[in-house]
């Protein structure tokens, strides 16, 4: 950002606040204390940020300290302060996740203990596959839950086939008791504008109906270099809040542009050494790159009581996404000069799916122990239509030439090898999973002591289908069942120790199309589902100001990978070779210490190990991609001298990472800071709340993530990037 800019901001924002002072000076005609009464109200509404509770799947929301696993919850009062602009900068604040990009394109991919969860297997109250698929606008969204660790029998099998090491699960904004009417503007990176209404009325006899209207927009340049992005969103939910009967009905659409993503490095074959991490905002991928995705999606919801301890609950939901996007691809070859190589991949897509599930839950208590049976059932459809068209300059596969430091703008490349109709793609994957459950928390000592156990019965048919003419390829048609055991002891008040044996379930990986420049011979094959198995313990806190939680962890899951194609020269062949287990410790902590400081921090220690490899060499070494820890501290100060004003800091650092399977490259450990204010004033009655941010203040320049499924592959950490934003209340 030019000083130019900043010069422009800071004008913005003095003409603001001299036209709000004289609104001060006119709240004659109202009582001292109403003004100031609305200030705090206002600054009460923005702390709010995280809460020690969430959805446990099919176990429904619960606090944190009566659930055998580690819960937490990131509200919409974090969302609107701090301005993300994808689900992966709210997911930034935890100190156990961290996030990646996919191969060439915009998808964020969320490592979680070490693991991947992809964009497609976030749940959305609760159901699988309506969640967009690669990138998620937030303003929808009252809540990002997450659930540390695995969650076979909580939530069913992902149906992309990760998520063993957490879920993240969604709930959407519903109208509550008080009037809403929000208006946000913003502004962000080096020309990126937008805005946003939040509407919520509750209406009718006791305010049984509810409607809550969001829509948001946002367009512009973000802090890299030419890398422009848009957004919109437009959401509505309606609910009913009878005595015994609750629905409500949640339908969306949303649109994602970028262009001239800055994507992921590739280290080629021969690379010795980390590259020089290249100017912060640097973009040395190509202008007619891009990704275009559009979901429209909704989800149907009812809660019925039988009794005041039975309770039949069903859901229903569906997602129709469309995709299409040129992705660019970019291969260092010379760490010393940045030269490189480059390809495209054409890739159009559409995803057809529904999830739906139906329950009962029922609360008995006799003998001095009580129940809580939940027994029910799942299914989820999912159809992927695509194509793909390999670009290269030519002959054959030969790449263009690029460099790092020194991009070069190339010419759009030529198609050289087609899949599947581009005009009008058929499908290659259809996936339907089914599950029935069944589970019971009994409770002892006046539910001091909670013991659940349950089982999953899942079937899982996984259809694959040629590129070329559409006939079906294979077919995976198998069960499986997941159990969970979880113990939760609270020997005294606000004091509640864990253990859990709980396994994940997970659709067999689908060999990707290319590894680098490496076209994969047996791409878009399925493989067999696999488990793995969980084993936790912890213990959470709660005293007044304070929560805490504190887990000791141990899972494993196969490992996926490419070997060289004997038949097929310069081909590689993707599969499963060998398994990695993860070992660690993580610690979180939230709460106001005194009056007006706010923290939300935690820290997290991974070691990764490769196990059972074919490559013996590699056993006991590091699993590429996972820092050795990972630590986060959000802090927020209200100024006891300016009660209106809140000043706002993070400090995010990431421990060194392994980059390839060998150990040979080592990625270092980095840390950025961040800074920001809010200050909330008065135009008229309304509140109005000024919001400045910085990310990345040093302007530092650093590899970000190793973490890459198929490929050596660096991503880059993003510039300083100064947000602005205002929210008046209506």
């Amino acid at each position: 950002m030019t000083h130019r800019h900043l010069i422009r901001m800071a004008a913005l924002a003095g003409s603001a606040l001299i036209a709000i002072v004289p609104l001060h000076a006119q709240e004659g005609a109202a009582p001292a204390e109403s003004a100031n009464e609305i200030i705090v109200t206002a600054q009460q509404g923005n702390q709010t940020q995280v809460s020690r509770s969430g959805g446990v799947g099919v176990l429904g929301d619960k606090p944190a300290s009566d659930v055998p696993f580690n819960v937490k919850s990131y509200n919409s009062a974090l969302i609107l302060n701090q301005q993300p602009q994808t689900l992966g900068q709210v997911l930034e604040n935890d100190p156990s996740i961290r996030t990646s990009l996919g191969f060439g394109n915009a998808a964020e991919v969320f490592i979680i203990r070490g693991f991947p969860l992809f964009g497609e297997d976030v749940g959305l109250e609760g159901l699988y596959g309506i969640t967009p698929r690669q990138l998620v606008a937030p303003e929808l969204y009252d809540q990002v839950q997450v659930l540390n660790g695995a969650s076979a029998f909580l939530n069913g099998a992902a149906p992309s086939g990760t998520g063993l090491g957490g879920s993240v699960n969604l709930t959407l904004k519903h109208a509550e008791d008080k009037p809403l009417t929000r208006l946000t503007a913003n502004y962000s990176g080096t020309g990126h504008f937008g805005g946003s209404v939040d509407m919520g009325r509750r209406f009718g006899e006791a305010e049984a109906f509810g409607v809550r209207i969001n829509a948001a927009y946002r367009a512009g340049d973000i802090s890299v270099d030419d890398e422009y992005h848009s957004s919109a969103v437009i959401g509505a939910g309606f609910d009913y809040r009878g005595e015994k009967l609750r629905l409500s009905l949640d339908v969306a659409y949303q649109r994602f542009k970028v262009r001239n993503l800055r994507s992921k490095v590739t280290l080629g074959f021969g690379v010795t050494a980390i590259p020089d991490v290249p100017s912060a905002d640097a973009n040395y991928n190509q202008p007619w790159s891009y990704s275009t995705l559009r979901d429209v999606f909704g989800i149907s919801r009812a809660e019925y009581d039988l009794a005041d301890n039975a309770m039949l609950y069903a859901s229903f939901g569906a997602r129709d996404g469309s995709e299409q996007g040129i992705y660019d691809g970019i291969t260092l070859t010379d760490v010393t000069t940045g030269a490189a190589t480059g390809s495209g991949l054409y890739v159009p897509r559409t995803d057809n799916n529904e999830a739906a599930t139906a329950g009962l839950r029922v609360k008995l208590a006799g003998g001095g122990i009580s129940h809580e049976i939940n027994i029910g059932g799942s299914q989820i459809w999912q159809v992927n239509r695509n194509g793909y068209d390999f670009l290269y300059p030519g002959p054959g596969f030969t790449p263009y030439a690029t460099n790092l430091y020194n991009t070069p703008t190339v010419p759009l490349p030529g198609s050289v090898f087609v899949g599947g109709d581009l005009d009008d793609p058929f499908a290659v994957s259809r996936t339907r999973l089914g599950s029935v459950f069944a589970s019971d928390t009994l409770g002892f000592w006046d539910d001091r002591i909670l013991l659940t156990a349950g089982l999953r019965l899942q079937t899982m048919n996984l259809k694959s289908y040629s590129y070329g003419d559409g006939s079906l390829v294979t077919e995976y048609d198998e069960n499986a069942v997941t159990p969970v055991v979880g113990l939760v002891i609270k020997p005294v008040e606000g004091l509640s120790l864990y253990a859990n044996r709980i396994q994940g379930l997970a659709q067999g990986p689908t060999a990707p199309l290319a590894v680098g420049t490496a076209p994969v011979s047996n791409g878009g094959d399925v493989f067999a589902p696999y488990k793995t198995t969980q084993y936790e313990l912890g213990g959470k806190l709660g005293f007044g100001r304070f929560n805490a939680a504190v887990a000791v962890y141990q899972t494993q899951q196969p490992s996926t990978g490419s070997v060289p194609d004997t038949a097929i020269p310069g081909n590689v062949v993707f599969g499963i070779f060998g398994k990695q287990r993860n070992r660690g410790v993580e610690f979180s902590l939230d709460g106001e210490p005194v009056d007006g400081l706010r923290l939300i921090a935690g820290a997290s220690f991974t070691q990764a190990k490769q196990r059972d490899m074919i490559d013996a060499s590699l056993n006991g070494l590091k699993a590429k991609g996972v820092p050795d820890y990972t630590v986060n501290a959000n802090v927020e100060w209200d100024l006891p001298f300016l009660p209106a004003a809140t000043l706002t800091g993070r400090v995010v650092n990431t421990g060194k990472q392994m980059v390839d399977a060998a150990n040979t490259l080592e990625l270092k450990g980095w840390t950025r800071f961040d800074l920001g204010a809010r200050y909330v004033a008065l135009v008229g009655d309304h509140p109005l709340t000024l919001r400045f941010n910085v990310d990345n203040v040093a302007n530092k320049r650093y590899w970000a993530s190793a973490y890459d499924s198929f490929s050596n592959a660096l991503l880059q950490g993003g510039p300083r990037t100064f947000k602005l934003s205002a929210s008046i209340d209506m």
